[in-house]
This record gives C-alpha cells, structure tokens and sequence, in this order.
C-alpha cells in the first residue's frame, strides 16, 4: 500500500497494539521522535523497526528535531550536548572560516548521533533570521540576525547533516524571525512588506532552495494573506515559497496541534493539503487526532511523492569521519565564545 501524505508522533517509548495497528492501516509516510520517544539508544533502534515493520517499508522516513540547544530530543546521559545555533554565529561574526567549520561540524556530529538509531531526517537548519523582537520560541535557534550568514551557516550545517547520512529539512519557510509570539500558544502576525521580507526573510530560504525538504511558519503574513498562515496558505506556498524562493523540494507543514491553526485536526489537515504542503505533520502522539489527520488526507502522488521519493534518496550511507577528533576540534571552537564573553 502506498504511503499516505502525513507524519505521525506516537505516544511513548515503544509502540502500543493500539498504535501498530493504527501504522499497519493508515501508513503514514514516517514517524516523528520527540523526547518521551527516546531513552536509550537500544530502544529508538526497536521503536524506529517496529514502525517500519508495521507500515511495510524498511526505508520509512524516522524525523526529529535535534537542533542543539533547547531544541533537542536526544539527551545526556546517552548522547552528548550541544551549543544552540547562535552559539555559531557568534564564532561566524568573529570569524567566518571558524563559524562555518564549526556548522558543518555540528551537523556532522548530530548526524553521527541520529543515523546509528535509524533515524534518516533532522527537521534543521533553522534559517529564520532574527531580530531585535523575535520570539523565544525562535530566540537563540537562529544563526542571527545577518541573513547572508544565517544562509553560509544554514549551508554548512546541512551540508554536515548530509555527508553523515541524514537528510536536513530547513524552517521555517518563508521565515519567522519576525514573529513576536509563539505559534505553539497563538497565530503570529508579521506586517512588513514583501519587499522587505524578500530582502531579509527570504533570503537565506532563497539561497538553500536546492535542499530536499522544508517545514513552513505557521505565521500570517499580513502582505500576502491577511487571514491564513503559511501553512494553509495557497497564496504563501504557491506565489511565494514555490515561485519567488524557488523551492520544489518536500514542504511539510510545522506541527499541525499547535494552536497557531484553528479547526478540529480533520479540518486543519484538509487545509494544510489544500493550500499545497505535500506532507502534513503531526506530532502529539494522540491516537484519536492521528486517526481524524489519516481520514483527511491522501496518499502520496504525483509531484508530492516524487519530492518525498527524492528526499529518502539524500539519507545515504555517512561518509568516514573520525568522531571523537571531530567532537575536539567543535568544543574547541564553541569555547572560543565562552572565551570572548568572559572577557
């Protein structure tokens, strides 16, 4: 059976009858891992087979979002820390070769983490550049505020992901620098003109729009739609991400129960597809919402899934890299922060 245009969350560790039953029927495209899905790193390689097992495909898609920082679902003791992406752009401003070194190190070294488990895509680079106002429910995750750097860095760190055999997914497209609240709680508006977003917003989106995959904002965008957020958006995804940023890779939506959107799950999965995301996200672990986003969308076809078929294909085997050297060198380019600041 073909996939079906959606990636689920589960509710724990390990899957319940309840859950395999539900993966065996619905077939999701892949599953998404947040922290109550990982303790060990034994458990994340069952719980990745047990999915792929019950949907029937051993090259299922396995996401997480594992940015560094305060974004990270993997978690000492069984996996190292790791400085947010501002951290880096700091080493970038003082200096570039360092900066962007130390990116691609970082997603060499979270890919290092993530392909072992099975898992074959991180929801990163973050390109949303910052401003004096950005939330902090984006705050230290961006590289900063410059966004020909945020594009090197975002660059780098993906370039990383990729040589370690993890496929990156960049967000959140076309940019939520500018949002001054938290889509998880609320809708963000942002009123600047599309002139200026294109010039800063977009730019770094623009400059990685080659990459397999992206997550939309859920933010409105008061210049181009004055009632939907990106997300459910077709004039965003149409007129701005597919043809003035020029992607045509896989666009997912952000988390679909986040209370940015409005509408029960059914509804708000019918919108995300309708506007044009070739994969809606779902990440809760919720089994009855999980069922009311299945019955709402579609199996993967056409375009769409020839966009999910090319971003499998970029999780290939990790080139050779010497870890632990390769953990040195980083730490000692993150203390030359720690270094600076103290002075």
């Amino acid at each position: 059976m073909a996939a079906k245009a959606f990636i689920s969350g589960c509710s724990g560790p390990r899957l319940t009858a309840e859950e395999t039953a539900f993966f065996s029927r619905e077939h999701p495209w892949g599953l998404i891992l947040f922290g109550r899905n990982c303790e060990t790193p034994d458990q994340i390689r069952d719980l990745v087979v047990a999915f792929r097992a019950a949907v029937g495909r051993p090259d299922a898609a396995v996401l997480i979002d594992q940015e560094g920082g305060r974004v990270r679902r993997l978690r000492p003791p069984h996996w190292p820390d790791y400085p947010a992406c501002r951290v880096i752009g700091r080493i970038a401003e003082d200096d570039l070769d360092r900066g962007v070194r130390a990116a691609w190190l970082l997603g060499r070294l979270i890919a290092s983490d993530l392909q072992p488990l099975g898992i074959t895509v991180d929801c990163a680079p973050v390109l949303d550049v910052a401003t004096p106002h950005t939330s902090e429910a984006i705050g230290d995750r961006s590289f900063g505020s410059d966004p020909g750097l945020v594009a090197i860095l975002g660059r780098s760190l993906a370039d990383g992901l990729s040589a370690g055999g993890v496929c990156p997914v960049v967000k959140h497209m076309p940019g939520q620098g500018r949002a001054i609240s938290d889509s998880h709680v609320s809708l963000p508006s942002v009123d600047a003109g599309l002139d200026l977003l294109a010039e800063i917003d977009f730019a770094p989106f623009v400059a990685l729009a080659d990459l397999p995959g992206a997550m939309t904002a859920h933010i409105r965008y008061t210049s181009i739609d004055v009632k939907r957020p990106a997300t459910t958006s077709s004039a965003v995804i149409r007129d701005i991400i597919r043809e003035r940023i020029g992607f045509d890779g896989l666009l997912m939506s952000d988390d679909l129960s986040m209370d940015a959107l409005t509408g029960d799950c059914a509804v708000r999965a019918a919108a995300v597809h309708d506007a044009g995301c070739d994969i809606v996200l779902h990440c809760n672990g919720k089994i009855e919402e999980m069922r009311a986003v299945a019955e709402a969308v579609p199996e993967l076809a056409g375009r769409s899934g020839e966009r999910a078929e090319h971003l499998l294909a970029c999780a290939q085997a990790p080139l050779s890299f010497d870890r632990m050297a390769g953990r040195e060198e980083f730490i000692a380019l993150a203390d030359m922060v720690n270094r600076a600041e103290a002075v």
